[in-house]
């Protein structure tokens, strides 16, 4: 598909050493499961160019001065990224990224090295120097090495390496129609588009190798509509861990009509009162809150530090008999989905709070060692430049005892939050401020006028403790949550019922 200039305003791409799997292979008919059918049966030499016999080098030299575990993180990733702006195509880049992580873990401790050379010298460069931490005796290489076999969480007709522009940006076109068709009242349409072919393998000093290959996308339509000489602004988004094929008709017009609904009812919202307020937290979305406000004070590594309000815990009631929390790495297609975790761990369904009862922590390697459990799958990396952390994959509440019905009619007087953006947390005790784009007003147990421009400001401990109904109706959010951590982003679910929460403090009006 040809490009003029005025269609490419921006365009570049990283060239590096390119193993075979560049070159375009012929397309598939059918789905294939990337953690299998697509995997290579001699993947050190098919996706990075080396052969065990260097990997086997490169782990001597890496527990040379001993070490209670050891691993190697290679990673490929290949990424495009679109945007269209009014029908024009304002921004297009490709990436390739390419390397490998080393760890040395000694007890508690981690040396850490990255090279994106992989040749032998550069490679046993960075292992000397995450082996400088320990200083023991030296710790053989395993003789051989054996896979722990490839999940199937993620189904693609075509990889994304096999899928040009030209099958792209109909997508990006057809959403801009449709906001345009949709609503007169719209004066600028943005649609952005991200996807990446992501090929992991693990190595570790027990002689395991896990092989992941890890698709992503995301499809993103934000808009400006003007009336009156007023402008509003919002958007919505979809992604997972999907194909070109799950961006049908039906999900372009549920992206488009939510991000019209969330901009146009902006021209009628007000500013609630201020004060403190029973809070109606939408399903759904509203997991933003569950997610940054108590699930990062699950993570182990914030406990076994003893900088979390939840490290002396365990197995003691934390929120109402009928609150149950999972993180579940497990679910098919999600953004927060893995066949293994970054540690070549399969992931699982962890029950955080059960019944209202603490009952795990998210543990990787190091934490699971220092409490005398499993790893629940929950090692987490950014990349191969990264050290490996305790992070959540897609945290949730199950289902209540109540209906949404029953919540609104409850409240006299409070509101619900339904879309969320700015928020800040401070992890270890768990105060947290968040700003609501869209919510309504209830007012004697009805809904009845649409706000925004809200903070809610609260401590999530403290609004556990406070919930009191939970609906029958939760949902995980559909949009491309990133978490951040320790300077690391990775990919996350969430979502939750419609729950009420008793009390937070709202950022209003006064009058």
């Amino acid at each position: 598909m040809p490009w003029s200039r005025r269609q490419v305003l921006a365009a570049g791409g990283v060239l590096v050493t390119a193993p075979s799997f560049l070159a375009c292979a012929p397309k598939q008919a059918q789905p294939q499961a990337l953690g299998s059918a697509l995997l290579p049966n001699d993947p050190f030499l098919s996706w990075f160019g080396i052969d065990p016999a260097t990997l086997r080098t490169v782990m001597a030299e890496l527990t040379s001065r001993g070490a209670d575990h050891a691993d190697l993180y290679f990673q490929h990733t290949r990424s495009t990224s679109l945007r269209l702006e009014d029908g024009i195509i304002g921004e297009a880049s490709a990436r390739v990224e390419q390397g490998v992580g080393l760890r040395c873990v000694v007890g508690d401790q981690v040396g850490y090295a990255f090279t994106e050379d992989l040749s032998l010298p550069a490679m046993l460069q960075a292992a000397r120097t995450a082996a400088a931490i320990a200083t023991g005796a030296s710790r053989p290489p395993p003789e051989t090495f054996a896979s722990t076999g490839p999940g199937d969480r993620y189904s693609l007709t075509l990889p994304w390496e096999e899928v040009g522009i030209a099958q792209r940006l109909p997508l990006l076109s057809r959403c801009e129609e449709l906001v345009r068709s949709k609503e007169a009242a719209v004066s600028k349409v943005s649609v952005s588009w991200s996807d990446s072919d992501e090929r992991v393998l693990i190595a570790d000093s027990e002689g395991r190798i896990s092989l992941d290959r890890r698709p992503m996308s995301r499809l993103w339509v934000s808009l400006v509509a003007e009336r009156e000489g007023v402008s509003q602004s919002h958007g919505s988004n979809l992604a997972g861990r999907h194909g070109l094929e799950w961006y049908d008709e039906a999900r372009l017009q549920q992206v488009c009509d939510e991000a019209i609904a969330r901009t146009m009812v902006l021209f009628e919202a007000r500013r609630p009162p201020a004060g403190e307020l029973p809070v109606v937290l939408a399903a759904g979305a509203s997991g933003i809150l569950l997610h940054e406000a108590i699930g990062h004070g699950l993570e182990a590594d914030f406990n076994r530090k003893g900088t979390s309000i939840y490290s002396d815990k365990l197995n003691q009631p934390i929120a109402p008999d009928f609150v149950t929390i999972v993180d579940d790495g497990t679910q098919p297609g999600e953004r927060g989905a893995l066949n293994v975790d970054d540690e070549g761990n399969p992931t699982e369904r962890t029950v955080l709070v059960q019944g209202g009862v603490l009952r795990s922590y998210l543990h990787d390697r190091i934490s699971a060692a220092h409490y005398g459990v499993p790893s629940t799958g929950s090692g987490r990396r950014e990349s191969y430049k990264h050290p490996v952390l305790p992070r959540m994959r897609s945290t949730y509440m199950e289902n209540g005892p109540h209906s949404r019905e029953e919540i609104i009619a409850s409240v006299k007087h409070g509101i619900i939050a339904e879309t969320f953006t700015n928020g800040q947390v401070q992890i270890g005790a768990g105060d947290y401020t968040f700003y609501i784009k869209n919510g309504w007003l209830i007012e004697d147990g009805k809904v009845t006028a649409p706000i925004k421009d809200v903070n809610i400001i609260g401590n999530g401990p403290e609004s556990l403790r406070r919930v009191t109904m939970a609906a029958n109706d939760s949902k995980l959010d559909s949009g491309g949550w990133t978490c951040g951590k320790d300077g690391q982003g990775v990919p996350v679910s969430q979502g939750m019922p419609t729950v009420l929460v008793s009390a937070m403090t709202v950022g209003g009006t006064r009058g």
